[in-house]
């Protein structure tokens, strides 16, 4: 496949493309938000504990985990239009079965399908948009990612309304033939391989000099960062709704939390793709993770309905901006040809981090009745994060140390 010319990187033709990325995004990511509305009603509906009822997030979680990392490889070797046109019909065939399921174990296995599928739309557009981009990567980077939250702050009062209305069968239906009808057309925009094919096999110019570890051991540091920031994540993202409902706030409420929570997000996600083109990305995601951790230890002391809209607010501002970061310190340290596979690899490790961190969090609920100790358990975790990050930064050398 011939190559793009060079003078395309930071283009007008790149803004384009980073549109219909960010929009891709928007889209796909409908499937990684939308248990998270319906988890009362599916609850109610089919009689399981608040732990079982957490085990479809934990499945498309997985499923959007293991995703990524195919869908990266296939976006290096292919390009992001077969993963996406893929990953859609993927999408339409879960959400039918989930509207169809009659109880918890195939509504579960149902939602795994679905983050297969929604994957695509995920970690192989971040990799595909930073080889269009070279004095704007970090910036790129973190609007394409921030899609994933334009999907939450936009899907779940949609959903919710839905689910008021006509149910959360209904709801599902409806996801199903919306996302099939607007990613394929997306999917046709983003045909053209990118202009820096060409430079694939070099290594970007790290802003903040390299990291005097194996190539290897860092990429599983970066994992193990990853999963453990993503356990603290996981537990106002998950059940932020069935907290509010458990409060007697009611489910509307936590919707909208969680939809400012992520509106915060993006906005979040912006201002660190900027710090993250000047300080790098291993800074900023140690900022990020610092103040998410302080956003945590607010909601152990305040439950008030006031109190949980301001630390909601707090919390999506804080830690939207992290994930995109690993996207970017993967550019930053790793050759550019195995951006797709990398991040796919690191992005697998965050939600398998969700994943669990959902999980636990139900599990610790059903033990104690309160989610105290759930958010206690996401602090400690988002420790581990910044002590891994902290000895990555303390190998940190100058550019011509390790020539």
């Amino acid at each position: 496949m011939a190559t793009l010319d060079h003078n395309l990187m930071d283009s007008r033709t790149a803004w384009r493309r980073l549109a219909v990325s960010l929009a891709a995004c928007s889209v796909g990511c409908a499937g990684y938000w939308s248990y998270v509305v319906v988890l009362p009603a599916v609850q109610a509906d089919f009689g399981v504990t608040r732990a079982e009822a957490s085990m479809p997030y934990t499945m498309v979680m997985l499923g959007f985990a293991f995703g990524g990392v195919i869908a990266g490889k296939l976006s290096d070797r292919y390009g992001v239009f077969a993963p996406l046109v893929g990953g859609a019909a993927l999408m339409a065939l879960a959400f039918c079965l989930l509207g169809f399921s009659n109880s918890i174990v195939p509504f579960a296995l149902a939602e795994g399908l679905l983050g297969l599928g929604a994957s695509a739309s995920f970690s192989p557009l971040m990799s595909d948009i930073s080889h269009w981009f070279e004095r704007r990567r970090g910036l790129a980077v973190s609007i394409v990612s921030s899609g994933n939250f334009v999907a939450g702050a936009i899907w779940p009062p949609i959903i919710q309304q839905v689910v008021e209305a006509a149910g959360w069968r209904a709801a599902h239906f409806g996801l199903g033939a919306v996302c099939l009808g607007l990613l394929i057309p997306l999917a046709f925009l983003l045909r053209a391989p990118p202009p820096s094919a060409a430079s694939a096999k070099n290594p970007s110019k790290p802003l903040q000099g390299v990291i005097a570890l194996q190539p290897g051991l860092l990429l599983i540091l970066f994992c193990v960062a990853g999963f453990a920031c993503c356990v603290a994540m996981s537990m106002p993202q998950v059940h932020l709704v069935a907290y509010c409902t458990d409060l007697g706030y009611g489910p509307a409420q936590g919707a909208q939390m969680l939809s400012i929570m992520l509106a915060l997000g993006v906005m979040s996600r912006i201002i660190s793709g900027v710090i993250a083109d000047r300080l790098g990305g291993l800074v900023t995601l140690l900022i990020g993770s610092s103040a998410q951790g302080l956003a945590l230890l607010l909601y152990m002391f305040f439950d008030g309905l006031a109190s949980l809209y301001i630390i909601s607010a707090l919390f999506g501002f804080f830690q939207g901006g992290i994930i995109p970061m690993y996207a970017i310190m993967v550019r930053e340290y790793f050759p550019a040809g195995k951006a797709g596979g990398h991040i796919g690899l690191i992005v697998m490790a965050t939600l398998l981090g969700m994943a669990a961190g959902g999980g636990i969090s139900g599990m610790i609920f059903d033990w104690t009745g309160s989610y105290r100790a759930a958010f206690f358990n996401g602090l400690v975790w988002n420790l581990v994060n910044l002590g891994v990050m902290a000895l990555v930064i303390a190998r940190r050398r100058p550019a011509h140390a390790l020539a």
